[in-house]
């Protein structure tokens, strides 16, 4: 195991390495959020690409392969048509806007000022987003070294803090681009041949498992369509993921990079599939199927390749952390903190006062981060939270703004203060992993959604004539928030 060791001890130094160096680049509010708005094609789908695909995506991606065989690719293949459907029907907008959150988004659509509303919600889902990557650490560095649970996480979490800190956005996507090259060799070019010549090949697999393991609906339909609904839609939305929306150097890098990234997702789906279903036929008894990307690796890897494997699982579990922790720290001190102590753009502080604002948020949200997920053991439940506050309370005001022109402010905040109460409530009564909460919520907040909006007077022509020019690109970027909305 030495080797492997020296692998990880590796991996884990260059990421800090490269928190040092992102630092030296971060010297404005542009340049440490949103890398200076600055990314090409390649690395902007690189970057993409590693932060919709975190632990969930490889480690629970593969374990639902092992239980339900290749339909189990659906919950990652439902994030990659999310991420298909944002970057071709509405990157470029979204990178036009040149704003920082989603809720400045909202604020300058609707002209009013639900962004402290709008602002708890996306953080919550965030600060979820965040915890439930954090949590699997615990069981990377178990496989690895055998670490107590508490200990694994803050390590883990600590090495992301450290590096999100210092740097920013920059020393995020030159990690996440490391981590897109670690994941690529180690699950798509090492990990799924190698499983599927362990368990003797595609013909060996069919006559050891049952039918329905290659049944690309065997998961079931009402699944399915959950994972669309919740996984597809919240890619549309996520402030993690609109935040690397605003990395790129053009709306066309935003479009045809996200594109790119979103197909290598379905790939990435399908593989880690293909490996839960291969792990079934060597490892038919496991005791929870979330364990078979571990044991595979462990039991059939030569040494070396399977310090690079992990290091590929904690590489994807490192992108998501890092991408949602800056989120949570940017909704946290933009949409929450500022507008409570009413700070003033373009009085309150220079910009790289700004910087350092912002380097605080993300150590404390950090600390937070860390302190929840220990306290945690359920990922699935806390994931599952963040993804139905997110879908049930700021998908419909978020894609109305941008698709219905007579959606105003009023029927915004109703639609977030409605659907998110909505979902709370139902995850208490139906159970918080039922399907009820984010069907009933969605529908809730959809309808008054449309009832306000009807019912009160028509957004400013002002500020649609405003929303309008910085969607077609053609208004500067603000020095901190929006222009004040006209109320």
């Amino acid at each position: 195991m030495a080797v492997d060791y020296t692998v990880i001890v590796v991996y884990l130094a260059g990421m800090l390495a490269m928190g040092w160096w992102g630092m030296r680049r971060a010297k404005s509010k542009s340049e440490f959020l949103v890398a200076g708005r600055r990314l090409g094609p390649a690395m902007y789908s690189g970057t993409m690409a590693a932060i919709v695909l975190g632990g969930a995506s490889t480690i629970g991606g593969v374990g639902l392969g092992y239980q339900y065989g290749l339909s189990g690719a659906w919950m990652v293949f439902a994030i990659g048509l999310g991420l298909l459907a944002l970057s071709i029907f509405f990157s470029a907008r979204i990178a036009r806007l040149k704003v920082y959150t989603v809720s400045e988004m909202l604020d300058l659509r609707y002209g009013g000022r639900a962004g402290v509303i709008s602002g708890v919600v996306m953080w919550a889902y965030t600060l979820m987003l965040a915890v439930t990557s954090t949590i699997a650490y615990a069981t990377i560095f178990d496989v690895l070294f055998d670490m107590n649970r508490t200990l694994a996480i803050v390590l883990g979490g600590s090495i992301v803090v450290a590096y999100s800190t210092l740097g920013g956005m920059w020393s995020i996507t030159l990690t996440d681009m490391v981590q897109f090259v670690v994941k690529t060799i180690g699950v798509l070019l090492l990990l799924l041949p190698i499983a599927v010549v362990k368990a003797g090949g595609f013909s060996e697999m069919k006559a050891k498992l049952p039918t329905e393991y290659f049944d690309p609906l065997g998961i079931g339909g009402e699944t399915i369509f959950t994972y669309v609904l919740i996984y597809t839609f919240g890619m549309l939305i996520g402030q993690d993921i609109w935040q690397r929306v605003f990395t790129a150097r053009s709306d066309t890098t935003a479009k045809w990079g996200g594109t790119v990234a979103g197909t290598y997702c379905l790939v990435y789906a399908v593989a880690g599939a293909v490996i839960g279903t291969a792990a079934k036929v060597m490892y038919p008894t496991l005791p929870s199927a979330d364990t078979a990307f571990a044991t595979i690796v462990k039991d059939e890897l030569p040494v070396g390749v399977r310090g690079l494997v992990l290091a590929a699982a904690l590489a994807a579990v490192m992108s998501t952390s890092s991408g949602a922790l800056i989120a949570c720290a940017t909704v946290a001190n933009n949409d929450i903190w500022s507008r409570l102590r009413g700070a003033t753009p373009g009085k309150d502080s220079e910009e790289r006062d700004e910087v350092r604002d912002n380097r605080a948020f993300i150590l404390v949200m950090g600390i937070a981060v860390i302190c929840t997920a220990i306290a945690l053991n359920n990922v699935v439940e806390a994931l599952t939270v963040a993804y139905n506050l997110l879908v049930g309370g700021l998908l419909v005001p978020i894609l109305g703004g941008l698709l219905w022109k007579r959606g105003t402010a009023q029927g915004a905040l109703a639609a977030v203060v409605v659907g998110g109460v909505a979902v709370i409530g139902l995850m208490a009564t139906y159970g918080i992993l039922a399907n009820e909460p984010v069907y009933y919520g969605l529908l809730s907040s959809l309808a008054v959604y449309v009832i306000v909006s009807l019912a009160t007077p028509a957004t400013d022509a002002a500020v649609l004539a405003a929303w309008r020019e910085r969607l077609a690109g053609r208004s500067s970027e603000p020095l901190s928030e929006p222009v004040a909305a006209h109320q």
